[in-house]
């Protein structure tokens, strides 16, 4: 092989130190991870399972922001006050549509005490509220986006600005992949629409592109060409990939930190393999007839939502870390007006397939492994928009959490007597993001990818793990 004499002083530094950072996190948590050009120790890297039980995430991601106010959040104060302007004891936020002394909008929603825990939820939840002693709300997070684009990029990457890995991304880099043959982040829609940023709430960032996430079809086949073309084999599918994979690596031979190139190459490696064993995951044909009725699959307002549901099981059933699905995508909990009819449609088509889910993974003893999450962007607040909606609130409100080693028939923090800041225990998204890790076994701390010469982390060095969440 001919001798390069090409190489420059910054090529021997930047491939002097490949792979240090991954390994670090692969041999001991105790140390930080710094990030290095990818190596397939990065793809499969493994760690203890050092704080929490988790091993798995489902998100189920309301976009556009659903109302605590209405589902989780009970307060007969707002509905006392209802008609009237907001107390001046209270500061005015600012508000995303700036409706100014709009008067205060009272909940609709009959509310009840569920499970030996007695939690409060609305009427709009009836089949998740039979898990109540399974969940632990979480009243008063905080996010930073007052609009729809910096909130649900921040809830999915840390940031109100785009450009910054996925939560899932910095998951599969912290705890590498358990099936080589199946992505390690799937995402799943339940409409053809995308959400507000779109494949940006699921990208990897600054990271290596191995790390973003595959996003599957929200009807119909939802892995599209896994079949190989009409007359070719499999041998010689094999040998084309084979012949790709030389040429692409003699091309990447010194060009070592062009990390989209090996992403194409495993990229093609993995949807070779995934061929061989994502048909038989993702065929739902394969349920029993009570397994799909559990999810709402037999009723066409739950249908689809129901159908993700029972996907997003058998994927993590399978080793995939991460599953995000959307409800709503196009934020369309975006009940600025008219939220009786917008929430009333859009809660029953994900209430009852949640409850599978939940139902589904206990049973098959999946719930202690698998960390389930709900929640939006924001939430809405308690003045009504356009007389019978509400305008965004991201001073205060509710998501939860349950499995993956949480503590169950719990409700985190607090909420002021109208729902509008978060007054007690607040967490902020860094917070959420850092507790999440701290469920699946990960110190937020201690998860670092340098980045341009700066140590990243995903909550952005602000975030705290609320270790009470844990069982």
């Amino acid at each position: 092989m001919p001798y390069d004499n090409s190489i420059t002083r910054r090529d021997f530094m930047s491939r002097a130190g490949a792979g240090l950072g991954a390994s670090s996190l692969a041999a001991k948590l105790s140390k930080p991870v710094l990030g290095a050009p990818l190596s397939p120790a990065a793809v499969h890297a493994k760690i203890p399972n050092q704080v929490g039980r988790a091993k798995h995430v489902i998100f189920c991601f309301m976009e556009g922001g659903p109302s605590h106010l209405d589902t989780f959040d009970r307060k007969p104060v707002l509905n006392k006050l209802a008609g009237q302007k907001l107390p001046p004891s209270f500061k005015m936020p600012i508000l995303a549509m700036g409706e100014s002394n709009a008067p205060l909008l009272a909940s609709r929603r009959k509310w009840k005490q569920h499970g030996e825990s007695g939690l409060w939820i609305s009427d709009w939840f009836e089949h998740v509220a039979q898990h109540a002693d399974d969940l632990a709300i979480i009243q008063s997070c905080v996010s930073d986006g007052i609009n729809h684009a910096g909130g649900t990029c921040q809830m999915n990457t840390g940031s109100i600005f785009g450009g910054r890995p996925s939560l899932g991304a910095w998951i599969n880099y912290a705890l590498g992949t358990e099936n080589d043959n199946l992505p390690g982040l799937v995402v799943i829609k339940d409409s053809a629409a995308n959400p507000v940023n779109g494949v940006r709430n699921w990208g990897n960032g600054f990271m290596p592109a191995i790390y973003q996430g595959v996003e599957f079809n929200s009807d119909g086949v939802p892995i599209k060409y896994l079949d190989n073309p009409k007359g070719v084999t499999a041998e010689r599918q094999r040998d084309k990939l084979d012949l790709l994979a030389t040429l692409n690596r003699d091309y990447g031979a010194t060009r070592t930190d062009n990390t989209e190139l090996d992403a194409r190459i495993r990229t093609y490696e993995l949807a070779y393999q995934m061929q061989a064993e994502a048909p038989n995951v993702v065929d739902l044909s394969t349920e029993s007839n009570a397994t799909k009725s559990l999810y709402g699959m037999d009723d066409p307002a739950t249908a689809v939502y129901g159908r993700n549901c029972l996907l997003a099981r058998r994927l993590v059933e399978n080793g995939v870390r991460f599953v995000q699905l959307y409800s709503g995508a196009g934020s369309k909990w975006d009940a600025h007006k008219g939220i009786e009819d917008n929430h009333g449609k859009l809660c029953r088509s994900v209430d009852k397939p949640i409850a599978g889910l939940l139902s589904d993974l206990k049973a098959r003893g999946l719930l202690d492994e698998t960390l389930v999450i709900w929640g939006g962007e924001f939430g809405r607040t308690p003045m009504s928009e356009q007389g019978d909606g509400r305008d965004h609130n991201p001073n205060g409100f509710t998501m939860w959490m349950a499995g993956g080693g949480v503590k169950g028939g719990q409700t985190i923090g607090a909420t002021d007597d109208l729902g509008l800041y978060a007054v007690e225990d607040k967490m902020h998204v860094h917070d959420l993001h850092a507790t999440i890790l701290h469920l699946l076994g990960v110190d937020h701390t201690k998860l670092i990818y340098a980045h341009k010469g700066r140590p990243e982390r995903i909550d952005l060095n602000e975030g705290h793990a609320y270790d009470k969440i844990n069982g």
